[in-house]
């Protein structure tokens, strides 16, 4: 089987319209910006990534772990999910982040892609082996994955109580760690890749930057009221 030509996109703050304290190319439409702002950020998103914006598919997130299939461009975000999966070509999954961790996956022989939302929440509920196993259901290997981690809030900077980190542990083993402060903390990039590792992907990247640290992404822990990033992935025949 040939294989495709998978292209993967993660945004920064810079290059929009949005006002303060959004500035200012907030891709979320749910976080108080104006809306026409958000609508000129995603056109202008799409037309640098070369797709049409009715390309471009987006979540109603809700820190679960919700799977949905498309098929095809979508009218409205993809109600209630965490992960999107597509089998369709120059169609563009894309997940918002602002401390969360962005997963993009794809099986580049089986045509097979998909972006999820994978907070703290939705990490210790499963989202990730939920999506692993949708992707399967539609004939992906997953040991022919190809997976990336996005930017996100790093365990030296995301500090939590004892017993959150003890329960994100139980069920995300690998994401307990220490903060620089010598606190408790959670590293969710390293408890995915562990899962993504255990689960039989090969193949993973990370990104290693740090959403709170790194003054170019969004952080909702270190500025409250703020915009997405976005992640995004398609492929190309």
């Amino acid at each position: 089987m040939s294989t495709i030509r998978v292209r993967r996109v993660v945004t920064t703050r810079q290059g929009g319209v949005s006002a303060p304290p959004y500035a200012s190319f907030n891709l979320g439409d749910h976080v108080g910006d104006r809306p026409e702002a958000v609508a000129a950020n995603r056109e202008r998103l799409a037309g640098g990534l070369g797709l049409p914006g009715r390309r471009l598919v987006w979540m109603e997130q809700v820190h679960g772990r919700t799977v949905t299939v498309v098929d095809g461009p979508q009218r409205q975000p993809v109600p209630a999910s965490d992960a999107v999966v597509t089998t369709q070509p120059w169609l563009a999954v894309a997940v918002l982040v602002a401390d969360c961790v962005p997963v993009l996956l794809a099986d580049p022989v089986r045509k097979v892609i998909a972006a999820v939302h994978a907070g703290r929440v939705g990490a210790r509920a499963g989202v990730l082996p939920a999506t692993l196993q949708a992707m399967r259901g539609l004939g992906a290997h997953i040991d022919q994955l190809e997976a990336l981690l996005g930017p996100s809030a790093c365990g030296q900077c995301y500090e939590v109580p004892n017993r959150m980190q003890a329960g994100v542990e139980a069920h995300l083993p690998g994401s307990a760690c220490q903060t620089r402060q010598g606190t408790a903390g959670l590293d969710l990039r390293a408890g995915l890749w562990r899962q993504l590792a255990c689960a039989g992907v090969a193949r993973i990247g990370v990104d290693p930057r740090c959403t709170m640290e790194d003054a170019t992404l969004y952080s909702y822990r270190r500025d409250g009221v703020t915009g997405r990033l976005a992640a995004l992935t398609w492929y190309e025949e």
